[in-house]
């Protein structure tokens, strides 16, 4: 499922958005973990990626971009967005106004703080390697203890590692055991002028109905490339999250 150590030329713009009003942790992305806000966690390493070009932060909140320039990071302000997709388009916007256009835009959540560089490297090789991609992600294998989980995305996918739906719910029901199932990870990579016809695509029931909106994309036609991590990351989705990355960070992730 990699997509192989190809040579990658292309520009990769990496957007993180962060939104301050998080209903079941507001404040999130300034959250202290070890000793610095969540975001700048996912910042920093997002930067190790030796194919990502530039990282930006993408809030509407002038305190996350205080705190991101504060230990050296680059934010912009944008408006306000139902999606961090549209954030990220917006972000996207404002750079290529001031002449800088990039072949690919890299979504990585503010949520993710032990995300792997490495695992952003192979999205971006994957999926340069792939012709007429325009969006991709990350999935790793779901554990099952994990598949009754509905903070846990999952995805199945077809021959060809495409996705065929993603949702929250246990997919796809086993009638009998042995079938391996994936969790999806927050990041999506969209090449440059895709992102922008992605974020003008109108809602669809099923994205509306189960508020992933990367079904937005399989329901208009455009197909998800989905590429095996070689590690999984732990997301913070509520405040009894931190304790448990601050552990994993002590055991070395």
């Amino acid at each position: 499922m990699t997509g192989g150590d190809i040579a990658v030329t292309a520009s990769v713009l990496a957007v993180i958005p962060a939104r301050y009003a998080s209903t079941r942790f507001p404040g999130k992305p300034l959250a202290p973990i070890a000793g610095k806000p969540m975001v700048q966690h996912v910042y920093e390493r997002v930067r190790q990626a030796r194919l990502v070009s530039r990282v930006i932060v993408a809030t509407d909140d002038a305190r996350i971009k205080e705190a991101v320039e504060k230990f050296g990071g680059e934010a912009l302000l944008t408006g306000d967005h139902a999606t961090g997709t549209d954030r990220i388009a917006e972000a996207a916007r404002l750079v290529a106004d001031r002449g800088e256009i990039y072949d690919w835009v890299l979504n990585v959540q503010g949520d993710e703080p032990l995300i792997d560089p490495l695992d952003l490297d192979r999205l971006i090789q994957g999926m340069a390697g792939t012709p007429d991609a325009v969006m991709g992600t990350l999935v790793f294998p779901i554990q099952d203890s994990d598949r009754d989980d509905e903070q846990q995305g999952k995805v199945v996918l077809d021959a060809q590692n495409r996705a065929l739906y993603f949702s929250r719910a246990a997919i796809p029901f086993l009638r009998t055991p042995g079938y391996q199932g994936w969790r999806t990870m927050g990041l999506y990579l969209f090449r440059g002028d895709f992102l922008h016809t992605f974020a003008a695509l109108p809602p669809t029931p099923l994205s509306q109905a189960e508020q992933l909106e990367q079904l937005r994309a399989l329901e208009h036609g455009y197909p998800v490339h989905c590429f095996e991590a070689g590690s999984a990351s732990e997301d913070v989705d509520q405040p009894g999250d931190i304790a448990k990355v601050e552990q994993m960070l002590r055991n070395g992730r």
